[in-house]
């Protein structure tokens, strides 16, 4: 039985999840602002945030940027993790452009290239609310996700350089090995923080057994004192599912509308707090204790909030 707090982290609305998909999902400054202090108030220790135009269209905007992280900061003490995921067309150093400026504790870091793909979601849309939604979906089907080693290499100096922790984004388990080799040539430093995305079309699966491959494999790489790490399990039940397996074998996880828009089988969570209640909830039925942003901060060897940029 563990005995450490298990952190809950709640990603507020990605890139990836339509408007159209959901009435509920946040996509103004005001609404992602509401939406990471209602996740936070709920028992979520790490909010983790995109930035959208009005048209709830995924952006980059420095400004938004700002505007939501300051927002949060002052009603929550949460830790608070920025995107470098981008989207398609953006180059890497417009999606370092938050780090580079805002200094963040923690942000995302994706492992490799990949086909990333949502076309297919878009047979459960009956009714476009948006006219990017159908063309941003379809355009999938021909995407490859970048990130070479150069935007890696690229993306970890900048991140060192800033004292931010990175999120190591692990789609599958090649993702490991090229976490291996940056930390071998100097550009990790040990100890390191994953997170296990599972059910990406383009990346592994969802299947439990898929969970244990990914854990036995950075245990034979690294050592098991040498990182922490943390699960997300796209759409329902699979969030549910692998985050109290990941708790069972000493893990973390990742609840929130980037990855499923969900709370019961036929019934849409009407808020991210929604969904870390529910997390929460089969986490201490099963006698788990749910961290504290401070003992996040602690435990995952963060840099602290007053020394961030916002």
């Amino acid at each position: 039985m563990r005995k450490e707090p298990v952190i809950i982290t709640c990603s507020m609305t990605g890139n990836m999840t339509m408007p159209s998909q959901t009435p509920y999902l946040p996509v103004t400054p005001e609404q992602i602002i509401d939406s990471a202090v209602g996740a936070a108030k709920a028992g979520a220790a790490v909010v983790h945030l995109h930035v959208r135009k009005p048209d709830g269209q995924p952006c980059g905007d420095l400004e938004l940027w700002k505007q939501i992280l300051k927002g949060i900061k002052a009603q929550t003490d949460a830790v608070l993790c920025t995107s470098t995921g981008g989207g398609p067309g953006m180059t890497i150093e417009e999606r370092a452009n938050v780090v580079v400026n805002l200094g963040p504790e923690l942000a995302s870091m994706n492992l490799g290239s990949m086909n990333f793909a949502n076309f297919h979601a878009m047979a459960g849309i009956k009714e476009w609310k948006h006219d990017w939604e159908k063309e941003y979906m379809e355009k999938t089907h021909d995407y490859v996700f970048r990130n070479t080693f150069k935007d890696i290499e690229y993306m970890c100096q900048t991140m060192n350089d800033a004292g931010i922790k990175p999120e190591l984004e692990v789609y599958d388990v090649g993702h490991l090995y090229n976490a291996n080799y940056l930390a071998r040539k100097g550009f990790l430093k040990f100890p390191i923080h994953m997170q296990f995305v599972m059910g990406v079309l383009g990346g592994i699966g969802n299947d439990i057994r898929d969970l244990i491959n990914l854990l036995e494999t950075a245990e034979r790489l690294f050592g098991k004192e040498n990182f922490t790490w943390s699960v997300i399990g796209i759409g329902y039940p699979a969030e549910f599912h692998l985050g109290a397996v990941s708790a069972c074998l000493g893990g973390h996880l990742r609840v929130g509308m980037e990855d499923n828009i969900k709370v019961k089988k036929h019934e849409l969570a009407t808020s991210n707090a929604q969904l870390v209640t529910k997390m929460k909830t089969i986490l201490e039925d099963l006698d788990f204790e749910v961290a504290t942003s401070a003992y996040t901060r602690q435990a995952l060897g963060l840099k602290g909030i007053e020394k961030v940029n916002y």
